[in-house]
């Protein structure tokens, strides 16, 4: 599976990791069950699906709003990764 991923263009010229960098490998690893490793791949991967599930609930269901939603975890996933990130910068 490893083979077909995109690779990290900031690390390819850079040289250091981003803020996605393992979200790929840590959606393998969910598609694999093996949901206590993709969060250590990628702290944010959680927040990040639940996000994107209220997202397409907003376009489906008309009926309710979910943009308090929305935004909530849009700011929880942004704080993981960021927080992830320099947790990975500092300690390894």
């Amino acid at each position: 599976m490893e083979e077909y991923m995109l690779p990290c263009m900031n690390r390819k010229l850079f040289g250091i990791d981003c803020m996605g960098c393992g979200i790929q490998r840590s959606i393998a690893l969910i598609f694999e069950g093996k949901f206590a490793d993709a969060f250590y791949m990628y702290p944010a991967i959680y927040p990040l699906m639940l996000f994107f599930v209220f997202v397409v609930l907003n376009f489906i269901d008309k009926s309710r709003s979910y943009h308090k939603l929305i935004i909530t975890t849009g700011i929880i996933t942004a704080l993981a990764m960021v927080v992830s990130y320099f947790y990975k910068v500092i300690y390894y």
